[in-house]
């Protein structure tokens, strides 16, 4: 496997993950407004909130490493 289908693979994935933890915390937290939780007190929504944003900077990482490589000029071969 390539190594840029490999990175936009683990971008795709890393975005989906974090959308995921996003709403997650969200339900967590009008879960606890009504003194519910579905995690059991392991993770809290803000703990899940910042799992989510490293997840999206992450992202953005790959995401701006693909442009600069689709952006370099391109040497000819041999």
């Amino acid at each position: 496997m390539r190594f840029e289908k490999m990175t936009s693979m683990i971008s795709r994935a890393f975005f989906v993950l974090a959308f995921a933890l996003l709403g997650l915390a969200v339900i967590e937290r009008l879960a606890n407004f009504f003194e519910y939780t579905i995690l059991g007190r392991m993770y809290t929504a803000g703990r899940l909130l910042e799992f989510s944003a490293v997840l999206l900077l992450f992202v953005l990482a790959l995401q701006f490493r693909e442009v600069r490589e689709a952006l370099r000029p391109r040497r000819p071969q041999g």
